[in-house]
């Protein structure tokens, strides 16, 4: 079953891999000082805060009833004392915590950004858009907090254990026993729930995975939608995904709520246990009213500690599951990228040469096969055929977007495998039938592909593809702030604006691919007497299914059955009476 489909549930990873934790260890050990500055704070606010209810004992058992005021009232100013003191830490130790884990969400998130930016098309072939974007925002922020204060509050909460321990040992040993007894049975009831929790945990990650999918689905294709009326059918689907995200995450909390029940319902029993042995079984020759009082605050104080680890063990779990997501992000190879001994691509005249080339998508079913051809520099090449033939394959070969199965292409007789994609790439101009408009102004997307043009030469550039009037026509010029995807523009002013900005890099082989789809026929005729001085000397692969734009080609290559079927000018082909010669008479027909 295809992945790419937003109710389609990721793979469940069982059981648990202590490795994700080992990795997240390099992103914590970076905030190791304020992590360690703020464990220590916090080690000394917890210490402070345990004398407390000895404090209370010596006042109850020895100050009131020596009926000493003065050392009652410097007890208590002891005691405030402490409280503040915590307090002042503890603050401290909070704003230490949020800045690390906010620089761990940094580190994560750039990890991440980077990666997505390596990674070839089949990536994004495969994962509905949403399914990516929840990993690099939701996710990252939901392990931040665990992977910053939870580790920390982790082992001060064992710390707190102990001392408090240690202090309910130095007061009364035997009613210690008495609180500690609750133990065994909460080890039972965290055992018998962690597989099932963390289980329910991941289906959470699934369902909120698939709700954010579609979502940015129907977003994007609004307009379709409504042209549809497909409303009222969307309202469905999105119904039943968020009621499955629903279900899943109650089934989750019911497991989570389990542990404080539990804990809260043990420290009730203990703590009804602890008085009546200290009251019934030991006499007061034994256990004092002083005692009992401080046995009974670090009693509620024992317990506060394990209700806190178990807080933190239901977000290890949560974590856990989105951080699998996370790693399994970092961990998709870079299938296109270079070698270890890559070269620098020399520049180039834009010879290019298809050597025995197959192609598939999905092993076993090839797109193209044996593909062999010679292109010479300055050769301009159109690609015509059935939709589906491989045309746009071709043209992604040469610019290596997807890695050959068979063959190999050449370019000036270097091995594009072998060079690296950035000296490959940059002496490309690729300009795509989906035109893609950036958020910024005009000027900015025009310059996207070559950052150090100057004002002159943009406009330069825009001229030439005949988009300098419209661009004027704005009242803010070339400054004019578009949106993302060129909301705000005709679908052919975002194509004249693609082309400026791919023309600007002065690339060396062209790639047109439906670049004049969306613009009339007017506009392309003048278009057309600018790119016919810019294609002098340069390379050129054209994909049109107009064929009346590609007629004076030097070569027009008849893409079908996996392979060249024709190739010609425009006049030997109409000459063979061929697959060509089909088409451009079916389409003059239509005209």
């Amino acid at each position: 079953m295809s992945r790419n489909k937003f109710d389609v549930d990721e793979d469940l990873e069982s059981p648990f891999d202590i490795r994700h934790f080992r990795r997240a260890m390099v992103y914590i050990r970076r905030q190791q000082k304020p992590m360690i500055i703020a464990f220590l704070l916090s080690a000394l606010s917890a210490a402070i805060g345990l004398t407390a209810p000895l404090i209370l004992q010596h006042v109850v058992d020895v100050t009131i009833p020596a009926k000493a005021k003065l050392a009652l009232l410097g007890w208590s100013g002891l005691m405030l004392a402490t409280i503040v003191i915590s307090v002042i830490l503890a603050t401290i130790r909070s704003r230490m915590m949020t800045r690390a884990g906010q620089d761990i969400i940094f580190d994560i998130r750039t990890d991440l950004f980077k990666h997505l930016q390596e990674l070839p098309f089949q990536y994004y072939d495969d994962r509905p858009q949403g399914k990516i974007l929840i990993r690099v925002v939701n996710y990252v922020n939901s392990v931040s907090d665990v992977l910053s204060n939870g580790i920390i509050n982790f082992i001060l909460e064992i710390l707190n254990l102990i001392f408090i321990a240690a202090f309910m040992f130095a007061v009364n040993a035997k009613l210690s026993l008495v609180i500690l007894a609750g133990l065994p049975v909460f080890f039972g009831v965290m055992l018998v729930i962690k597989t099932k929790q963390r289980r329910a945990w991941q289906a959470v990650s699934n369902k909120n995975s698939n709700v954010n999918a579609y979502l940015q689905e129907s977003i994007s294709g609004i307009r379709v939608t409504q042209i549809f009326t497909r409303e009222e059918h969307n309202e469905g689907i999105f119904t039943r995904l968020s009621g499955n995200y629903r279900k899943v995450w109650m089934r989750a909390m019911y497991y989570n709520y389990l542990i404080p029940f539990a804990v809260d319902n043990l420290a009730t029993i203990v703590g009804t246990s602890l008085y009546l042995v200290g009251l019934l079984a030991l006499g007061p020759e034994e256990v004092t009213f002083g005692v009992i009082l401080a046995m009974g605050g670090y009693a509620a104080r024992f317990w506060q500690p394990i209700l806190n680890l178990s807080n933190l063990y239901n977000s290890f779990i949560n974590a856990v599951a989105y951080l699998e997501r996370i790693f399994e992000t970092l961990d998709e190879p870079v299938t296109v990228s270079d070698v270890p001994d890559a070269k620098e691509l020399p520049p180039i005249e834009g010879n290019v040469t298809f050597d025995d080339v197959t192609f598939a998508y999905d092993p076993g079913l090839n797109v193209l096969e044996n593909l062999s051809v010679d292109v010479k520099a300055g050769e301009s090449i159109a690609l015509v055929g059935p939709t589906g033939a491989g045309k746009t394959t071709v043209v992604n070969l040469i610019s290596r977007f997807y890695n050959l199965t068979g063959g190999k292409i050449l370019i000036d007789g270097h091995d594009i495998s072998e060079v690296t994609l950035k000296s490959l790439r940059s002496q490309m101009g690729i300009m795509l039938q989906d035109s893609f408009i950036f958020s910024g102004t005009i000027m900015d997307n025009i310059r996207y592909g070559r950052l150090d043009a100057t004002e002159e030469e943009i406009i330069a550039a825009a001229k030439t593809v005949r988009a300098d009037d419209f661009i004027r026509e704005f009242a803010e010029g070339y400054q004019t702030e578009v949106n993302e995807r060129g909301s705000k523009l005709s679908q052919g002013q975002r194509q004249l604006i693609s082309f400026a900005r791919t023309l600007l890099a002065d690339p060396r082989i062209l790639i047109l691919d439906e670049a004049t789809s969306s613009i009339d026929a007017k506009t392309e005729r003048l278009l057309q007497q600018g790119l016919n001085e810019l294609l002098k000397g340069r390379t050129s692969f054209i994909i049109a299914h107009r064929l009346s734009t590609v007629k004076n080609c030097d070569r027009i290559m008849y893409i079908s059955d996996k392979g060249i079927a024709e190739c010609g000018s425009h006049d030997e082909l109409m000459a063979k009476r061929g697959l060509y010669y089909k088409l451009y008479s079916a389409q003059k027909m239509e005209a």
